[in-house]
């Protein structure tokens, strides 16, 4: 038996037939094909699968689709606009904010629901906001900067245009200058950093 679902996703209504244990989750990835919304522990542990519900951040991998009915969600492939990146788009890119990014939608998705209500967060505030998102790469140092640099373009009105490289290539991200972000993968080897060092 199947249920009718109204549901708006990234600013497109979509009205389909869903079964009532659908989770949110699957819908997006596998009736939407929004595979931005990663699937990590199934438990709502890891925030992989956070997505945006009417502003709010939701782990999707524990909320049923139809209890999204009626309601706004937002994707990590929702939040580019008009050939810019979101301003924490950006901040994860310019910051190096993500190493194998896995976890990077879910972190975005939860430091946006975290600037829309507070614009300008302190360094404990925004690692308070995501300590319901796991990351076995980063350390969390330069995902803290990422945010912090999103708040401030945020403040400033400032965008980056989709990087896209000489060859149609997505460009690379330039190596950060933030000094209170912990250089990773070929950066660090560049500057001979420790990356067992734990005290970053």
């Amino acid at each position: 038996m199947t249920q009718r679902l109204a549901i708006n996703v990234n600013g497109v209504s979509h009205s389909m037939e869903v079964e009532p244990r659908t989770l949110l989750v699957q819908l997006l990835r596998e009736d939407l094909s929004l595979t931005g919304t990663h699937v990590g522990c199934d438990t709502s542990q890891c925030g992989a699968c956070t997505v945006l519900v009417d502003g709010d951040a939701v782990k999707s991998c524990t909320m049923l689709a139809l209890q999204a009915d009626g309601a706004a969600v937002t994707t990590i492939e929702g939040m580019a606009t008009d050939g810019a990146l979101h301003p924490l788009q950006t901040g994860f890119w310019e910051k190096h904010g993500l190493q194998c990014g896995f976890c990077t939608p879910g972190m975005i998705m939860t430091a946006a629901d975290l600037l829309s209500r507070n614009p300008d967060p302190s360094d404990d505030e925004i690692r308070h906001a995501i300590e319901g998102n796991f990351c076995r790469c980063t350390g969390y140092q330069n995902i803290v900067a990422a945010i912090r640099e999103a708040a401030r373009l945020t403040a400033t009105g400032g965008t980056t245009a989709l990087p896209v490289g000489g060859d149609g290539e997505d460009a690379l991200p330039p190596a950060t200058e933030d000094d209170q972000a912990a250089p990773a993968g070929p950066v660090a080897e560049e500057r001979d950093a420790d990356l067992t060092d734990t005290r970053r």
